[in-house]
């Protein structure tokens, strides 16, 4: 069943070209990421998947329904984004920054419940933010508000994530823990992935289905076998790369 999908999208921001007459379909428990250089329009592509932009033409389907004509909070209740940066305004501990990820699902003047609270705890575990609920999030530093970015998606609970660079300022530890933790509810649950990466390798580690972008509109999608090939990679980063044969697949070495 699919989740997102896009018809002939096409995407411009100033002068960029982030794709041309895209056709994409994320079905249910499939794990897609986005590969590009810098500047090919790889977020500005997430964005407009979560409907926080207009396409130039084309248009994204929300579970076979128009994306566009739907309310926020029931799009919110199925996709939730992990956006690049978090800009904390105001003063909120760890645990009532998980608990906003809930507000798509309460009615105006709702509180949470016992249930909220068991699943943004719950969340906070999985990210390994447990004990830290009283924190203010201003002390808190680059890897651990990330980490609590993710638990807030999690406590959101949409069927499908959106992580623009879900690894950035963590370290390897958290790389390789939170991608298993992301992995593993995908196959538990169903919910699909988009990611945003720069890390290559990382995400042949965990990702089936890859979308590349080359710039001026054009773009590669498919699964890996199809897709990763030193050709389609040497284009894609404008550099040579040499392939070594790795535990769990090849690993590209720039050379």
């Amino acid at each position: 069943m699919s989740v997102l999908t896009a018809n002939s999208l096409a995407i411009t921001i100033g002068d960029t070209h982030v794709c041309q007459g895209l056709d994409l379909r994320i079905e249910q428990g499939e794990r897609w990421c986005i590969l590009g250089r810098n500047g090919t329009g790889k977020t500005t592509l997430l964005h407009t998947l979560a409907g926080l932009r207009p396409v130039d033409s084309g248009s994204i389907e929300l579970n076979g329904k128009p994306l566009a004509g739907q309310h926020r909070k029931t799009v919110a209740r199925h996709i939730g984004i992990l956006l690049q940066d978090h800009h904390d305004n105001f003063p909120a501990s760890v645990l009532d920054t998980a608990l906003s990820g809930r507000h798509p699902w309460l009615g105006s003047f709702q509180w949470e419940d016992t249930n909220d609270y068991n699943i943004a705890h719950t969340a906070l575990k999985s990210v390994g933010l447990e004990g830290m609920e009283e924190r203010n999030v201003a002390t808190l530093s680059g890897g651990e508000r990330r980490r609590l970015g993710i638990a807030t998606l999690l406590t959101q609970d949409p069927e499908i994530l959106l992580l623009d660079e879900p690894t950035s300022h963590l370290d390897i530890h958290y790389q390789v823990h939170t991608l298993n933790m992301l992995t593993r509810q995908s196959m538990e649950t169903g919910k699909s992935l988009l990611l945003v990466m720069h890390d290559l390798n990382l995400a042949l580690r965990y990702c089936n289905h890859f979308l590349l972008l080359f710039g001026e509109g054009q773009h590669v999608k498919g699964n890996a076998t199809e897709v990763i090939t030193q050709a389609n990679l040497e284009r894609l980063y404008q550099h040579p790369l040499q392939p070594l044969q790795g535990p769990d697949g090849p690993v590209w070495l720039p050379q």
